[in-house]
């Protein structure tokens, strides 16, 4: 069927044209002010809003609102409530008030805090985010009229991965127009960080998914031999996408594109039933909701075509994981991309003093900024050679290498490679200029352009996280590069020497060969940067002296808000874990070791009744097939107990780092070895007589 996008696209969003066809004139003016400006809106203003946005929704078939928020879990909360207010009469009205637009009041006290809020402190507020639209969700079900908001406690602790993330965009603006200041620009008035997040994801059948408890359970397989075929053959990556999974595009877009969400590319991934999706770039905060939402309507469109959706970083041993490629610039409200290099970048100052403070950012903050992309899922993932590698480095190209490294030899620089002209051989065929940079996909932090693209982040979790420490660590270069040059007489000699001096200083974090190269590793350590392989040793980032200090100066974090994200960082990593190894166990118990067993016993009685029937053939390759079950099956089941009582040491430890470090040096490596022998039943067992489907049924049968 058709799909007139033009006509769809943003109908579900109380977007600035909505707002401007219902508002009065001067409502919407105070509005926009409000918006662009943070200027505080008048309660008058609040209801008048309200009251049109209650409307507006209600002829979308709203009957509920609720304030959408973002808690620590990683995932978006609602609690709706109805737009009834009930008459004396028995008759009820419809009403929203500006005061219940701008302030919620949910229960607090059951999301993860760190200790911030005790069980019996349940109060939280909310409050709305009035630059990121509201929005009316439908689903098959219900249609609800969503508010985008903060989340804090009763004593004004941030709660969620909104309320930082606006702290560090505010930071980021306030140091960005000091330099842009210092480098004469008197007329830009904000700066916004601009983000588009690539989103990679699995699609597998839904009555085989059902089949799996580790899916179930855990989002990823926790058992599973690889099949003849993987990823080998590279036919799947921008392959012909099988017509189910565009059956489910197709609708995904179209719900997507009624939020007013830009996705604009999808195609096959690496990996058999892998694929992406990637949206056209927005706001910070805007661009971090809209991939909340994303992740949300890839797993309600994929259930109700008969699929699921698997967000985990890492579902298959052995093929691709999935990660969330946070592509991210630094723009002008007169349109101007500060992370442009022009034509001729040697000659480009601004751009220049902006990209040695950023390669200054990463370089003093790697472990921190690897800390942003940790989550357990991701340590599967980090480090393989499908993926960036745990020691953070930034590659620029060749073109800029060129320019920094003019500046690193003769202390200026004087020329910039261009793009060579693109000639085919070929007559039919155009030429046209090349880009005078390639890419590099191994690299964790890359320009690409226009942008730096940051590629570590996993694919489930919130891009709030990478881009709070992205925001906050360039604002506190951009800062002490302001003190700096503001005390000096002549600027313009004095920025170009911070530009030679930052450069020479921070060179060690460039590098733009093979990142998943064993020669990188050793290069990295020479050159003393840090290589942090799991999340549980990214954690003390978090609430190391020298990163509070920079969180408190710009307002982002406190202390107590830090060392409470820590405390559930810890607290998630240990759980995640624990119920990983516990849908093992279910699964080695009820499933894999009674299904092994009565393979046997059928094996057993099949050598039997040949000996019976006929005592001269020979069964030895019965036997042998016996034995190496067996073998298996012993050393399964010694790992199974192995597992138990690391469990249940785990689970009478502290929670805390210790713990968590306890999960990741035993308990996990317990999980590993029970793994390995009921693989190895998979490959020996008939297929008729698993207990699961196959990697290959999950993967190739879509």
């Amino acid at each position: 069927m058709y799909t007139n996008v033009k006509e769809i696209y943003g109908q579900n969003v109380f977007n600035d044209a909505v707002m401007k066809s219902r508002l009065p004139k001067s409502a919407y003016k105070k509005m926009k002010a409000a918006i662009e400006a943070g200027i505080d809106l008048d309660p008058e203003v609040a209801d008048i809003v309200a009251h049109e946005m209650k409307e507006w929704a209600i002829e979308r078939g709203a009957t509920h609102f609720t304030h959408w928020f973002q808690p620590l879990t990683g995932i978006t909360a609602e609690k709706h409530d109805a737009f009834i207010d009930p008459q004396e009469d028995g008759t009820t009205l419809l009403r929203f008030s500006g005061k219940e637009l701008i302030k919620g009041e949910p229960d607090a006290s059951s999301f993860p805090s760190g200790g911030l809020r005790a069980t019996f402190e349940a109060r939280g507020y909310t409050a709305w985010d009035c630059t990121s639209p509201a929005f009316v969700k439908e689903t098959p079900h219900s249609t609800i009229l969503c508010i985008p908001t903060a989340f804090c406690s009763y004593k004004g602790e941030a709660l969620d991965k909104k309320t930082p993330l606006l702290r560090s965009m505010q930071a980021l603006e306030l140091q960005t127009l000091r330099i842009l200041r210092l480098l004469g620009n008197t007329t830009a008035q904000r700066v916004i960080t601009s983000v588009g997040a690539e989103q990679e994801y699995f699609l597998v059948d839904k009555d085989k998914f059902m089949k799996r408890k580790d899916l179930i359970f855990t989002g990823r397989t926790l058992f599973g031999a690889m099949p003849p075929k993987g990823q080998e053959m590279d036919d799947h990556y921008f392959g012909v996408i099988p017509e189910r999974v565009l059956g489910f595009m197709k609708k995904f877009n179209e719900e997507l594109w009624k939020l007013g969400i830009p996705a604009k590319t999808q195609h096959n991934e690496v990996a058999p039933a892998q694929h992406e999706i990637a949206p056209i770039y927005d706001q910070n905060n805007i661009a971090t909701d809209h991939n909340q939402l994303v992740m949300e309507t890839a797993q309600r469109v994929a259930d109700g075509q008969g699929l699921r959706c698997l967000l985990h970083e890492k579902p298959f041993k052995g093929i691709n994981g999935s990660g969330k490629h946070n592509n991210w610039s630094i723009c002008t409200d007169e349109g101007e991309n500060l992370l442009d290099p022009g034509s001729t970048p040697h000659e480009n100052i601004q751009f220049l003093l902006i990209l040695a403070a950023i390669i200054r950012a990463v370089d003093e903050y790697a472990p921190l900024l690897r800390l942003s992309a940790s989550t357990p899922g991701n340590d599967h993932r980090l480090g393989g050679n499908e993926a960036p590698p745990s020691v953070i480095s930034i590659f620029l190209g060749e073109q800029l290498e060129d320019v920094i490294e003019q500046f690193v030899d003769t202390g200026e620089a004087t020329s910039s490679i261009e793009g060579e002209e693109y000639v085919s051989g070929v007559h039919s065929l155009p030429t046209f200029q090349m880009d005078a940079t390639d890419r590099n996909r191994t690299s964790p932090f890359a320009f690409t352009g226009n942008k730096f693209e940051f590629r570590m982040v996993g694919s489930t979790q919130s891009i709030a996280d990478p881009n709070v420490v992205l925001n906050t660590i360039v604002a506190e270069v951009f800062c002490d590069m302001a003190d700096k040059l503001e005390a000096e007489e002549d600027k313009s000699m004095a920025i170009h020497n911070m530009i030679k001096n930052t450069i020479k200083d921070h060179i060690r974090i460039v590098f733009n060969g093979n990142g998943y190269s064993e020669k990188w590793k050793r290069e990295a350590e020479r050159r003393g940067l840090p290589n942090i392989t799991c999340m549980v040793d990214a954690i003390g980032a978090m609430t190391d002296d020298r990163n509070v200090e920079m969180f408190e100066k710009h307002g982002v974090f406190t202390r107590t808000e830090l060392e409470s994200r820590a405390e559930v960082m810890y607290e998630t990593y240990s759980k995640t874990v624990h119920i990983e190894a516990l849908t093992m166990i279910d699964m080695a118990k009820k499933q894999i070791v009674p299904s092994v067993i009565r393979y046997q016993t059928g094996l057993a009685d099949s050598i039997n009744s040949i000996k019976a029937a006929c005592p001269d053939l020979d069964t030895s390759v019965q036997e042998d097939l016996m034995k190496d079950i067996s073998f298996n099956l012993k050393e399964m089941y010694s790992n199974l107990a192995a597992l138990e009582d690391v469990i249940v040491k785990a689970e009478a430890m502290e929670e805390g780092e210790e713990q968590s470090y306890y999960y990741r040096q035993v308990v996990f490596e317990a999980m590993e070895a029970l793994r390995e022998p009921a693989d190895r039943l998979e490959m020996l067992v008939d297929k008729k007589a698993w207990p699961f489907p196959s990697y290959g049924d999950l993967i190739f049968e879509v």
